[in-house]
């Protein structure tokens, strides 16, 4: 594809439009492999910053398969000892007393995932990126989109064009990628906001992660981080998010505490709450023409399992597998590389979209009868280890 006369042409390997934590990811571990890239995003690539002190109010559940990931790419011994908190064991709670209970020594596991702050994380990998040889181009606007037999070609409202072999859509759930590239999928709305917040606890949480189903189809997850303080995630209907990040501090620590049983005593807040809709997106393929999708653009799922960022980095370490091992293949946007990287994700991707978006509706069912019957169900799992084990394994992979 020719530019525009008089425009700058940049020619690489690998272009990857996002600059989300996925993206960052990917971006570093295809360098490794001594590929030509370029990361680009609409918005600045810089580390976060913080409107107050403390814990960042944003974080992730990283799991065991994730954190190695983020070792290889020397990102994750960098993270600061003192920010991180394993959760080491997991209670969840149904809406009518069902309880089901996990551990990280039954699994013969350090920690079943580590609390990570989101600033901390990317703070980690923007350290990895500019020591990488990656190309940064951002804050830039995207104008359009084409593709030819042997490339993708992005051009840029400042009037550079990118042609890459490849590209990587790692722009978010509403991906402008996924749009230019002609991929038409609308996320589907839960009618749900997830409400984010850390609080100081009255009682040591002991590095237990709580989940509650709520009566009203609502998720409450409360997580562990340093010292006496949780993160927590309620995954409201919209109309009670709206309501709980407009109470101020005193009120919203006594709403949250009560909403959990007290199981920390008395609980007080310390970052402000922020809200962010949830949406369901399943696409038939992660890939088109000389096009790969990667995290919340490939795919959205519901935070109940806190598998988000881990479908997200999981989808990294595949693609930048599939390249490693592409032997003779030199061109790293043929088709039967893009095929390879879609089979590797569509198992893992399904599992974890079909066990949160099931257990999202099940649990928003109203039915008496189906109310018995989930959380029937959800204390007969806790009676069985070999299905507790089978449960846990991909969600720890």
């Amino acid at each position: 594809m020719s530019a525009a006369p008089g425009a700058v042409v940049d020619a690489c390997d690998v272009l990857v439009a996002g600059a989300g934590l996925p993206g960052l990811a990917l971006a570093c571990a295809l360098a490794d492999l001594g590929l030509d890239v370029v990361i680009a995003d609409r918005a600045p690539i810089a580390p976060a910053v913080s409107a107050f002190d403390g814990f960042d109010a944003r974080v992730y559940a990283i799991s065991p398969g994730s954190s190695a990931f983020l070792d290889r790419l020397g990102a994750w011994s960098t993270l600061p000892a003192d920010r991180i908190a394993p959760i080491e064991t997991m209670r969840v709670a149904g809406d009518a007393g069902a309880l089901l209970t996990f551990s990280a020594y039954d699994v013969g596991e350090r920690a079943l995932a580590w609390i990570v702050e989101e600033r901390e994380l990317r703070a980690a990998l923007l350290a990895r990126l500019a020591n990488s040889g990656v190309r940064v181009m951002a804050p830039v606007g995207f104008e359009r989109l084409v593709f030819s037999a042997t490339a993708a070609t992005l051009s840029l409202v400042d009037g550079r064009t990118v042609d890459a072999r490849l590209a990587v859509g790692a722009d978010g759930v509403r991906s402008w990628v996924r749009a230019a590239a002609g991929i038409v999928a609308e996320p589907r709305a839960y009618g749900q906001t997830a409400v984010v917040a850390n609080f100081e606890c009255e009682r040591p949480h002991h590095g237990c992660a709580r989940q509650w189903f709520l009566p009203d189809g609502g998720v409450l997850a409360w997580l562990p981080l340093p010292g006496s303080r949780i993160s927590i995630v309620w995954s409201a209907p919209s109309a009670l998010a709206d309501e709980l990040v407009a109470l101020d501090p005193t009120a919203l620590a006594v709403r949250v505490a009560a909403a959990g049983a007290h199981a920390l005593g008395a609980l007080d807040t310390i970052t402000p709450p922020s809200a962010f809709p949830l949406h369901y997106l399943r696409l038939p393929a992660a890939v088109a023409h000389r096009l790969a999708l990667v995290g919340d653009a490939a795919h959205g799922v519901h935070p109940l399992a806190g598998q988000g960022v881990n479908l997200g980095f999981g989808d990294a370490d595949a693609l930048a597998s599939v390249l490693a091992e592409r032997g003779p293949v030199t061109d790293v946007g043929t088709p039967v590389l893009l095929e390879r990287y879609a089979r590797r994700r569509a198992g893992p991707v399904l599992a974890v979209q079909s066990v949160t978006d099931g257990l999202a509706r099940l649990f928003g069912a109203r039915p008496a009868w189906v109310a018995t019957l989930r959380n029937f169900g959800l204390a007969a799992v806790d009676r069985l280890p070999l299905v507790k084990n089978a449960l846990a394994q991909p969600a720890l992979r």
